[in-house]
């Protein structure tokens, strides 16, 4: 019996024995042919296909440049990426694995760094930046709200290749070295391919200099790839952007310009021509205070109850609109100049020691004291260069101020930065001119180092712990704190006869935020894509002159309207100014990435009417009206000229 058992249990192990061989086999076949692919020309062909699916979701998660894209854009970007294989393909065996791997990892970095950028930005990323490294710690603060899962996407075969490789699947095998024949003909066809790719590549490129300010579309005609390849060059050539070398021709056409506005747009609606000459000024900056959070409430309590006391009772100015890419300096340098700011915060990084016709001179030629406030110190954004350059008198940064006991986000707190400031007001010889500019409502809203949290009074509800949710309790907080100023002005008898305007520098959301869409359609359910674009790039902005009521100011604006207005409101001289006087008819205003926004139509790329979001057909328009749109259009070209060239070759020296 017992023989018998052993005999029939013997011929089983042996079928399990050659099982287990065979699963070997099986597994040893496939690791093989895994590894022999991975040493192939197919290795780095399959990673160009993955870096196209990776543009590709690129262009389609990045909203407004998902907007501008076509099959060209495409096609492209496919002979972008076909060259870069095809170089690769000329290497042996070990450079080309090692090469594909990092321009793989190169590229999704690209790709992640553009989506995020543009997402805090609406604009992407160029080389300039790399001069602005000493400031990215208010973007890396962001990008934690701004990373999602599918952001992974980018690096996923990354990870899977690195795994492979840590566990020995994948090995770089030594390969024996081509005939001299065979790699001659592989180098040879290689090039044929690259040669007639980069003639596609090159057309791609030069396509990108027909949209200077318009970063989407020069990504639409030229693909992201285009796009940088032309960046790193004009980084490079930076001169050639600017049409003007000569400042007399730039004065020519410039004055030629102002007087076609004058002509059109001159007359004011109001009689306040040197109404405030001889009263103090304060103009305030408002960290990332939007429109949209105005006499709003959330679960039963007002947002922003000062401002909105403040507005109600003074100038309510409800179409401001930013010219910046969401840099507080680019917000500062616009006011200032009334010019547009050059690539993120390049002009107080690279063109502060240009002459311009700023504010500063203008009151000063006036007779008045100039000072600038900020809670930061002076190297960042490198504002105590930047404000002696101006000739500020009195450059009051976070050195200067006695009590520094509160530091909201790194900066310090509003409500020591006002308190303080009107210590400092009182002490000043009148009429002064302050530029102050406030902190706490900073990216990512998160208000680090409030020491009191009962200042925050309002309750978001389901936006508790989101990125909305801690924007609004962040501008609640900036709120309370503008309350306090008001106060001490008063108590120090310097509110009623000082002239204040007000303003948000730049957008505090991203323009898709679900949240806050949530917000908005909450109040505005018909809330039309053109609406949504609006809505980003519009601030909140009053401004009170001592005696003046029940005034509105409805029509578009921008932070070029600031120096242009107070000359009006002193009888100053403004010099140089691109924008114009806000009580004054010119119905138009554009912004530096060649958006144009009037009182009925929005220009990005194509024209919307506002009203109704809908794409307006210029050759459906009435004669008059197209003519009119069209002279939107090149005066919007003109002022961009003009201003490009003054920063680049300092034509107001």
């Amino acid at each position: 019996m017992e023989k018998k058992e052993k005999e029939i249990k013997e011929p089983k192990i042996v079928k399990n024995e050659e099982k287990q061989s065979t699963k070997k086999i099986d597994k040893e076949k496939i690791k093989n042919k895994v590894n022999q692919f991975f040493n192939s020309i197919g290795f780095p062909v399959m990673i160009g296909i993955l870096l196209l699916l990776k543009t590709i979701y690129f262009y389609q998660d990045t909203i407004s440049i998902r907007e501008t894209i076509d099959k060209e854009t495409i096609l492209g970007t496919i002979a972008f990426l076909s060259t870069i294989v095809c170089l690769i393909c000329t290497l042996p065996n070990k450079g080309r694995i090692i090469t594909t791997i990092i321009v793989d990892v190169l590229l999704s970095v690209l790709l992640l760094a553009d989506n995020l950028y543009h997402t805090y930005s609406s604009s992407v990323l160029s080389v300039a930046q790399i001069l602005n490294l000493q400031y990215g710690e208010e973007i890396m603060n962001t990008i934690p709200m701004l990373m999602q899962l599918e952001k992974f996407l980018y690096f996923i075969d990354m990870i899977l290749v690195g795994i492979l490789l840590v566990v020995k699947v994948l090995k770089i095998e030594k390969k024996e070295a081509l005939t001299l024949k065979k790699q001659i003909i592989k180098i040879a066809v290689c090039l044929v391919l690259v040669i007639g790719l980069l003639g596609v590549d090159g057309t791609f490129i030069e396509r990108a200099k027909e949209d200077p300010f318009n970063k989407d579309m020069q990504v639409k005609k030229s693909t992201i790839y285009g796009y940088h390849i032309a960046d790193i060059e004009n980084t490079i050539n930076i001169k050639k952007q600017a049409k003007y070398t000569n400042k007399e021709k730039l004065l020519e056409d410039y004055n030629k310009l102002k007087e076609e506005y004058a002509e059109k747009y001159g007359e004011s609606n109001y009689d306040l021509q040197g109404i405030a000459k001889g009263k103090n000024v304060i103009i305030l900056q408002l960290e990332s205070i939007q429109e949209f959070v105005i006499n709003k409430e959330i679960n039963g309590k007002e947002i922003t109850p000062n401002l909105n006391q403040f507005i109600n009772e003074n100038i309510e100015i409800s179409n401001m609109f930013m010219q910046s890419y969401s840099s507080t300096a680019d917000s500062e340098f616009s006011t200032v100049t009334s010019l547009y700011p050059m690539e993120n915060g390049m002009s107080y990084s690279r063109y502060y020691t240009n002459t311009y016709d700023d504010i500063f001179t203008m009151f000063k030629n006036e007779g008045y004291t100039t000072s600038y406030m900020h809670g930061n110190y002076g190297f960042f954004w490198n504002r105590e260069n930047v404000y002696k350059e101006f000739d500020v008198e009195h450059i009051e940064l976070k050195d200067e101020f006695e009590d520094i006991s509160e530091n909201i986000m790194g900066y310090l707190s509003d409500e020591l930065l006002y308190r303080q400031a009107v210590e400092k007001l009182k002490q000043y010889n009148m009429p002064f001119i302050s530029y102050i500019v406030s902190a706490s409502s900073h990216t990512p809203f998160e208000l680090w180092g409030l020491l009191d949290e009962s200042k925050v009074n309002i309750d978001v509800g389901k936006y508790k712990g989101t990125f909305f949710g801690n924007y609004l309790e962040s501008v609640n907080y900036a709120d309370y704190a503008f309350g306090v100023f008001i106060d001490e002005l008063k108590a120090a008898n310097l509110y009623d006869d000082t002239v204040i305007l007000l303003f948000g520098d730049h957008n505090g959301m991203d323009m898709y935020n679900e949240e806050m869409l949530d917000f908005l359609k909450s109040t505005n359910p018909d809330l039309t894509d053109t609406d949504i674009k609006l809505n980003y790039i519009r601030v909140a902005s009053a401004i009170k002159i001592p005696g003046i009521k029940n005034i509105q100011i409805e029509k578009p604006v921008s932070k070029l309207d600031i120096k242009p207005t107070f000359a009006y409101l002193v009888n100053g001289n403004a010099g140089v100014s691109l924008g114009t006087n806000m009580f004054a008819r010119k119905n138009f205003i554009c912004l530096n990435n060649e958006r144009i926004v009037t009182n009925r139509y929005y220009y990005d790329e194509k024209w919307f009417e506002i009203q109704s979001g809908e794409e307006i057909h210029l050759e459906e328009l009435p004669e008059e009206e197209r003519r009119l749109l069209e002279t939107y259009y090149e005066d919007m070209r003109k002022e961009l000229d003009i201003s490009v060239s003054i920063s680049i070759n300092n034509l107001l020296k």
